[in-house]
């Protein structure tokens, strides 16, 4: 997936439970989010300091993903329709190949 591929493949964070986010205002706020982790698929684009960042609205997606066994990874975009963030920002929608 190159170039003109790119806007098919824009996967929004339909939802994310890590409430001590930054980022995480009714919603991902974050421009763009990347998935990453040691042990588990979870977003590094965590925030926790005491306050509100972001976009006006929760329409975060996905800009990167760096877990190349994750059967929604293509060239380090995310294929999913959407991905859940759970309480630790754990990508609830990853899935092994």
């Amino acid at each position: 997936m190159k170039g003109s591929d790119l806007m098919s493949t824009i996967t929004a964070v339909k939802a994310c439970a890590a409430t001590k986010c930054a980022f995480n205002n009714n919603g991902c706020t974050a421009v763009a989010v990347t998935i990453g982790g040691a042990e588990k698929a979870a977003c590094e684009t965590l925030t926790i300091i005491d306050a509100r960042a972001g976009l006006s609205s929760a329409n975060g997606q996905v800009g990167a993903c760096k877990r190349l066994e994750c059967k929604h990874n293509s060239d380090l975009l995310c294929t999913a329709a959407g991905i859940n963030l759970d309480d630790v920002a754990n990508c609830a929608s990853y899935e092994a190949r």
